[in-house]
């Protein structure tokens, strides 16, 4: 539980049998937003899946004694570019399913609404409440310390499961409660309105995420970074009389891609390549952040047309 494939093996133990279990409740009960619920959760799953094979890609390219083997020989630029895909691809699949739900949900209330059996549906959502509460909790407490945008995007995802699932709580409170009554009438609206209040809610939310997954994919330059790595050149420019710089920078997931060009005047008396390195190592350091997962490449010439 203290590493990143750790937390999401458990995530999605726990995602399936919350799924599998509003499926079966959802169908017992006559319940349409258990089984959106259930079906949610099941989508959330599969995502999680393959995070966890991303992740474990990832991983085992950074690694010093990686073993060069067929899938390494193909992607030799690692597998930074996956994470936001997965990630994208995982955001657009919550919002089409929420979507798809509210959809039902109006087609419902136009034809009177549906019954539902409030027992079963107050035990399914105590249940899955009390697992998505704990999840929550030991997902962002974990991620405290390990910070990886898989699982903040999986913690996140449980605040919503438990979000949702805690209002289908209270909305099959006030259904069995007011069964009998002169309210009773109400009873079959209660399913598809509380469904279409949640879709409204959910349907937003990943769309941060899908926004910031494509900004990785198509290479936008993150502003911070560009200006640091921009401030970080300007001062070796001077401190090494160069004519100036052309820096290229991108995040892909975890990953920070890094160019660094220094033009250099031409003439300049011959520097042996160690010397040319210790420069490197010392750019290096002062752009900070050295890890397997920075790609940092830093390159030397008196042509202009190299470095654009």
């Amino acid at each position: 539980m203290d590493t990143e494939q750790g937390i999401l093996k458990v995530s999605i133990a726990a995602t399936l049998f919350v799924a599998l279990f509003g499926v079966l409740f959802g169908l017992l009960s006559g319940s349409f937003s258990i089984v959106f619920d259930g079906v949610y959760a099941l989508l959330d799953a599969s995502m999680s899946g393959l995070a966890l094979v991303v992740a474990r890609l990832i991983a085992a390219n950074s690694a010093p004694a990686t073993a060069v083997g067929k899938l390494h020989e193909r992607f030799t630029m690692g597998f930074w570019h996956l994470e936001p895909m997965v990630l994208g691809l995982n955001g657009a699949m919550l919002i089409g399913a929420a979507i798809y739900a509210m959809i039902n949900a109006i087609g419902s209330l136009m034809v009177g609404g549906r019954d539902l059996e409030f027992g079963y549906a107050i035990l399914y959502a105590a249940v899955a409440l009390a697992a998505c509460i704990a999840m929550a909790v030991i997902e962002t407490r974990v991620n405290r310390t390990i910070r990886f945008d898989f699982v903040a995007l999986d913690a996140k995802a449980w605040i919503m499961s438990a979000s949702i699932t805690g209002a289908l709580l209270l909305a099959f409170c006030i259904g069995h409660a007011i069964e009998g009554t002169r309210f009773d009438w109400l009873t079959p609206y209660v399913d598809p309105v509380v469904l279409l209040l949640l879709c409204l809610v959910i349907v937003p939310l990943p769309i941060s995420t899908v926004r910031q997954a494509l900004s990785e994919i198509l290479l936008v330059t993150p502003a911070s970074l560009k200006d640091h790595v921009d401030a970080v050149a300007r001062t070796f420019v001077a401190k090494y009389g160069f004519l100036t710089h052309k820096a290229y920078v991108a995040k892909v997931g975890r990953g920070r891609q890094i160019e660094l060009y220094f033009i250099v005047p031409p003439g300049r008396p011959a520097m042996r390549l160690e010397e040319w390195d210790r420069i490197r190592d010392e750019i290096g350091e002062a752009i900070g952040g050295e890890s397997r997962d920075r790609w940092l490449t830093i390159a030397f010439t008196t042509d202009v047309e190299w470095a654009v």
